[in-house]
């Protein structure tokens, strides 16, 4: 698998304007490798920009972080690293208001994903959701009132082959086996897939093996570059999942 940037010095791109910066990534593509994969009926992916800052009217310096929501349904998705790029390159840029920036953000996200992209300045995070851990319970089977976390989960990325790691949020309308829950989630481990698509697999090796009719899965993966990518996938929009923070992101 061939990127723009990931994997290669940044320090050598010579950019010609910010919008081809952007690196996308075709989600057609990516879950073609597997055929039975059963996508969700709702699903964003909510990233966190930690490290953004651009000049205001008056040349003064400003720091924020942006939230960025991309629906799971859109065409393309935009390469981490690229997004990173992209958005620091707006250090050095002056604006009059804040709303510029966001049309500007939002335009060439919604354009490069083909789908309808929100930006937003971020002032506070949610509260972390009451969940049981799935390491070293005791339990047999979930219940459908409960939300349940895996804390040690572990990819690779399929590119530079290091290690992401997350927290996945869980929550089903019926039972699930833990013992087997917990074995499959470990074996992610060694996988090669971008944050995206191990959700996406989990959801539906999930769906698929119980029957269920509802079922969210939700990874809150560690920021990288100052970035960090929460996909949600659920059977409904109305799942339990706000955008928060863990305590190592």
């Amino acid at each position: 698998m061939s990127r723009k940037y990931l994997g290669k010095r940044s320090k050598t791109i010579v950019f010609k304007d910010q919008f081809s910066i952007l690196d996308p990534i075709d989600r057609g593509i990516e879950a073609a490798k597997y055929n039975n994969l059963t996508p969700s009926n709702f699903g964003i992916d909510i990233w966190n920009a930690y490290e953004f800052s651009y000049l205001d009217k008056d040349l003064n310096p400003h720091l924020n972080v942006l939230e960025i929501i991309i629906p799971s349904t859109s065409e393309k998705t935009v390469e981490s690293k690229s997004m990173k790029l992209y958005l620091n390159s707006f250090y050095s840029r002056s604006f009059k208001n804040k709303q510029d920036i966001l049309k500007i953000i939002e335009t060439d996200l919604s354009n490069i994903c083909n789908a309808s992209v929100s930006v937003t300045f971020k002032k506070s995070f949610s509260k972390k959701p009451k969940s049981i851990s799935l390491i070293n319970s005791k339990l047999p089977f979930t219940e459908s009132k409960n939300i349940y976390k895996f804390e040690a989960f572990r990819s690779l990325c399929p590119v530079t082959n290091q290690p992401d790691w997350a927290v996945i949020y869980l929550s089903f309308g019926s039972k699930v086996a833990i013992p087997w829950l917990v074995e499959y989630l470990s074996s992610f481990r060694e996988t090669g897939e971008f944050h995206e698509l191990c959700i996406d697999k989990i959801y539906s090796s999930i769906k698929n093996k119980f029957n269920l009719k509802k079922i969210t899965v939700y990874g809150r993966f560690m920021r990288r570059g100052g970035i960090d990518i929460n996909p949600i996938r659920s059977s409904s929009p109305t799942n339990k999942f706000n955008n928060h923070r863990e305590f190592s992101q």
